[in-house]
């Protein structure tokens, strides 16, 4: 069972000024490559699973963003964090299953 949920926002910096585009799409490539649930919105993409792994995958995303040659990152995360009940982003969208 899920135990948490990451929400995350990355802001490169890119070389030169380059397009962040690429960078965001390798970082929910990283994501995607995970195999853990997760759901791309317009400013963040949100993850679903256990705390531990999920961080690891952020911190994943900051080093090959590195590699690929970002001079830094920044990233804004939000965690939702529930042991006892678990962390679901179906349940937690019930209402709005569409975002509407």
């Amino acid at each position: 069972m899920a135990n948490a949920l990451v929400s995350i926002q990355i802001l490169p910096t890119t070389p030169e000024g380059q397009s962040v585009y690429p960078y965001v799409d390798r970082a929910i490539d990283i994501i995607k490559a995970s195999g853990v649930p997760y759901r791309v919105a317009p400013l963040e993409t949100t993850m679903e699973g256990d705390l531990q792994q999920l961080l690891g995958i952020v911190q994943r995303m900051s080093e090959e963003l590195a590699e690929l040659g970002c001079p830094s990152i920044i990233s804004q995360v939000k965690i939702y964090y529930n042991p006892s009940n678990g962390a679901s982003m179906g349940r937690l969208l019930e209402k709005y299953p569409d975002g509407q």
